[in-house]
């Protein structure tokens, strides 16, 4: 049985000894020859490491093998951060911000012109109906990229399922999740005819990305289409459905009649606007615009020739509406947001038209379109 008991090792026999005070047994049998001369001199320059290398030698490998563990796969929080993300980006926020803008606006004047029915119920219903308006704006831009995937490589490699950061089968689950639902809240909130306008919306969007229809494709039905969505129906549609809440009949307010048309026109000028820095795609992919077929420049300064005389208009209904209108809101505003309008043109003749200095631009018609809703409820 003594031969299965192996010697103890020097290291432990050495640290044994030094506990209990007594010198280290030494090993039986004589130490065994070296391998070769060379091994022996060796042995002889590099004297043998200490007993407790091993364990660091250990604690190191531990360490590696855990920083080796971290750089596998990503965690949980981050694949969610990542889908949130591209989730954002599908719904694309500047649209997202104008229907959101929009909708508050129109749901604040009609209030505003009749304080005595407010109560806190309209405040929930207001949100169901803003809700249903994200959606709707969610699947007509969540079904224009499905269908734009080849084109957006080019114009837009940021959005999500041209950087494949999202799947087109997730796409598809997204766009029928956004119709479903807000279909869903309008049928169960709203009544039959805000139902069927928002329908109404829904098909629009359709056949202005969907083959056969794809009427994006013809400059005119294009403009008609997204002018009439986000000029019209948002703007006649937000609201109808709140003096129906208030229990009151429709009737046209000057305020509200004045914003239906300015933003219609505004958004002809989004519409028409929105090819520019798309030129490239479009000419690879040999879509028809305006931008295209007139030129960036041209364009531009239609885009912005319009919503100059669109200013010019406002201020014109302010001298003559004074009733109506509060002067010393519409006149400075307006003739502020014609000036930035103005000089952003200018900035763009400078730079040239490149590329950053076209999305810079369309960026600033967004932010114009931002500025006259949230001015709206004051005017």
């Amino acid at each position: 049985m003594a031969s299965l008991v192996s010697p103890p090792l020097p290291c432990r026999a050495a640290a044994t000894a030094s506990r209990s005070g007594r010198p280290a047994p030494r090993l039986l049998g004589p130490p065994p020859p070296p391998a070769s001369p060379l091994l022996s001199s060796a042995s002889a320059r590099f004297p043998r490491a200490p007993c407790n290398a091993a364990r660091w030698s250990r604690r190191d490998a531990v360490r590696m093998c855990s920083q080796a563990g971290a750089a596998g796969p990503a965690p949980l929080s981050k694949t969610l951060s990542d889908l949130k993300d591209s989730c954002w980006r599908f719904l694309r926020p500047h649209t997202i911000r104008g229907t959101a803008l929009g909708s508050i606006a129109l749901v604040a004047r009609a209030l505003i012109e009749n304080p005595q029915l407010i109560n806190w119920w309209l405040v929930f219903k207001a949100f169901y109906g803003l809700v249903a308006l994200i959606c709707g704006n969610g699947y007509i831009v969540g079904i224009n990229q499905i269908y734009d995937i080849r084109i957006d490589k080019v114009n837009k490699p940021y959005l999500p399922i041209a950087a494949g950061d999202l799947s087109v089968q997730t796409a598809w689950l997204l766009v029928v999740l956004f119709a479903a639902a807000g279909f869903s809240i309008v049928v169960t909130n709203f009544g039959p005819f805000i139902t069927s306008l928002y329908c109404l919306g829904l098909f629009l969007g359709t056949i202005y990305s969907v083959p056969p229809f794809r009427l994006k494709r013809y400059p005119v039905a294009a403009f008609l289409i997204i002018a009439t969505v986000r000029g019209f129906l948002l703007n006649f549609g937000v609201y109808y459905a709140t003096r129906a809440a208030l229990g009151l009949t429709f009737q046209w307010s000057s305020p509200v009649a004045f914003i239906t048309c300015f933003v219609t026109l505004f958004a002809l000028v989004i519409a028409i606007t929105k090819d520019l820095p798309d030129v490239e795609g479009d000419r690879k992919y040999q879509i028809s615009t305006l931008a295209t077929k007139l030129g960036v420049r041209n364009i531009a300064f239609l885009g912005s020739g319009l919503l100059i005389a669109n200013y010019v208009a406002a201020i014109a209904v302010a001298f003559l509406m004074p009733q109506a209108f509060r002067r010393t809101v519409m006149v400075p505003v307006h003739a502020a947001l014609a000036v930035g309008i103005i000089f952003q043109t200018w900035v763009l003749e400078q730079a040239k038209y490149t590329k950053d200095a076209i999305s810079q631009y369309y960026r600033f018609i967004w932010n114009l379109f931002y500025a006259e809703y949230i001015f709206f409820p004051l005017i």
